[in-house]
């Protein structure tokens, strides 16, 4: 199949924690024979801090998002050449209008799909707003994909008529995430990845900055964009944005790392953010904030340790020892190598694409 998919970037990480989730779905999809064209804007300086060349695994097309008219043609263009049309959320630039001309542009027997990569927030934008033009395109589209959210947004998604609401999970390629020996620069206790958000920073205050307070003789280091002029305790050390070149000696270099959600995700539960299985495919020891679900992927205490505060943050970091915590990091990557790669992802979207072919190939009969 041929697939054309808009989304933010395929080849910048900076400022778009979904760059590795379309990597890996990408990348195995094309090892399955199915080629994707990505069609991402020249916006937010992605450009200017790439993270990987041009794919072999896809053809990159990078479109000035100036001129309306010009990215509708583009579509067009798109659809005319794709089996299967995508439009991811998030894309930054002219979304409602790529939401609305993938189905304008759909042809006969294409299968059209709305991917989205922050499900709770989209339900409570459109639940808040009747007059948000995306309410009347969601049941147009074959397929909703969600990043994560199991029930609570297959349900919600299907309050607003969707067809069909699959979420398909984040997960990590092995030949991308893997342990690596440690590297001093990247050496601490405990160790954050995440970019500075509105709907994240009081969580990030609560687990990772107040048992860095807690704890002034361990050394924290925090990875992410937007934390410059943060204030921070001397024990903590801010390396801005980190490219994936780098994510696995970041995983492994520290005792633990940490996963906080965003505030809508963890009240939503069911969404393991793409670090967490990148982190424990390196083989780390995961500190998680908690929320509902988290059984489904990893088991607490034995794959994952979990914390409801930052008390229990901090209380981890006194009390696991270094030999507990690296026989806990190796248990998730045995786990995230059984069920969280995605190949598995992969296969998942390949049979239900080839289901609708099927079934419209039998409606045109």
């Amino acid at each position: 199949m041929n697939i054309g998919f808009f989304g933010s970037s395929l080849v910048s990480a900076y400022w778009n924690g979904a760059a590795t989730y379309y990597r890996g779905i990408i990348r195995a999809l094309d090892a399955l024979g199915h080629r994707v064209t990505f069609y991402e804007p020249d916006a937010f300086d992605r450009h200017a801090h790439r993270d990987i060349p041009d794919p072999p695994w896809a053809d990159v097309v990078v479109y000035p998002a100036t001129d309306p008219a010009a990215v509708s043609r583009l579509v067009a263009n798109a659809a005319r050449k794709a089996d299967v049309l995508v439009k991811a959320s998030g894309v930054g630039v002219l979304d409602s209008l790529l939401e609305a001309a993938v189905l304008a542009y759909k042809r006969p027997r294409q299968t059209t799909i709305f991917w989205d990569v922050d499900a709770p927030a989209t339900l409570a934008r459109v639940r808040n707003d009747r007059r948000d033009p995306f309410r009347e395109l969601i049941p147009l589209y074959d397929y909703v994909f969600t990043y994560g959210g199991g029930d609570p947004v297959v349900n919600g998604y299907e309050e607003f008529g969707a067809r069909q609401c699959v979420p398909i999970y984040n997960a990590h390629d092995p030949e991308t995430h893997y342990p690596v020996p440690a590297e001093g620069r990247f050496l601490a206790d405990l160790t954050l990845l995440a970019n500075r958000l509105p709907d994240r920073e009081a969580r990030i205050d609560e687990f990772f900055f107040r048992p860095a307070r807690e704890l002034g003789q361990q050394a924290f280091l925090l990875g992410g964009n937007g934390w410059a002029d943060k204030p921070m305790p001397p024990n903590v050390r801010s390396l801005g944005h980190v490219y994936t070149a780098d994510h696995n000696a970041l995983n492994t270099s520290a005792d633990f790392v940490l996963n906080v959600a965003r505030e809508d995700m963890a009240q939503v539960g069911y969404s393991p953010a793409t670090r967490v299985f990148e982190a424990a495919a390196a083989g780390a020891c995961i500190i998680t904030d908690a929320w509902k679900g988290i059984e489904l992927f990893l088991e607490p205490g034995e794959e994952i340790l979990v914390a409801h505060d930052g008390a229990e943050v901090a209380e981890l970091l006194r009390t696991v020892p270094r030999e507990k915590a690296q026989a806990i990091g190796e248990a998730a990557r045995r786990r995230v190598l059984l069920d969280h790669t995605y190949g598995i992802r992969a296969r998942q979207i390949e049979s239900l694409l080839l289901r609708k072919t099927t079934s419209l190939l039998v409606g045109y009969a």
